[in-house]
């Protein structure tokens, strides 16, 4: 298997291990009743008038502000602030979601733009009385991880310069 391959791939592996904490902390906490911003404020028994003070603004924008980040609405500069006024760090993740992982995304992508691609070329063989049945379709996509047929897939694409052609060598490997 490519060497560049393998190394994408524990790239992948070793973000998904760095995206699992923040999805933990996902679930666990979920969406705050409060936004951090009054959270933290409150927890620091800081009133409005004081954060206020620290960002340079008035008690109404603070409130604002609490308001703006509980429906989303609030910019990573305006909490970057917030959280400076607060003593504190801002700091954001963007993870998949659920349980997903990376690896697992761009499995289900990869099988995605394959069913794509050989749905387009069963098409045009079907067109000329050479079509693909089901089971061999289901064969491929089932084994798009297999660094053996990927390899084989790859050379054999690079020689025949055609999907049409490769899928006709492949139906008589199976």
């Amino acid at each position: 298997m490519n060497n560049s391959f393998k190394n994408q791939m524990l790239a992948v592996r070793q973000l998904d291990k760095r995206l699992k904490k923040w999805q933990i902390l996902r679930d666990e906490d979920g969406k705050l009743r409060a936004g951090w911003i009054k959270i933290l404020r409150t927890t620091l028994h800081m009133t409005a008038q004081q954060l206020a003070n620290r960002l340079g603004v008035t008690r109404i924008r603070v409130y604002q502000l609490e308001n703006a980040e509980m429906e989303d609405a609030i910019t990573l500069r305006t909490l970057k602030e917030a959280a400076n006024a607060l003593e504190c760090e801002l700091v954001y993740a963007i993870v998949p979601k659920g349980s997903a992982t990376l690896e697992t995304m761009i499995e289900t992508r990869a099988k995605q733009l394959a069913k794509e691609q050989m749905d387009r070329v069963a098409h045009s063989m079907s067109l000329e009385a050479q079509s693909l049945d089901a089971d061999f379709q289901r064969w491929m996509l089932d084994n798009l991880k297999n660094p053996e047929l990927l390899d084989f897939f790859k050379n054999e694409l690079r020689q025949s310069k055609s999907l049409q052609k490769l899928i006709e060598k492949l139906k008589k490997k199976k």
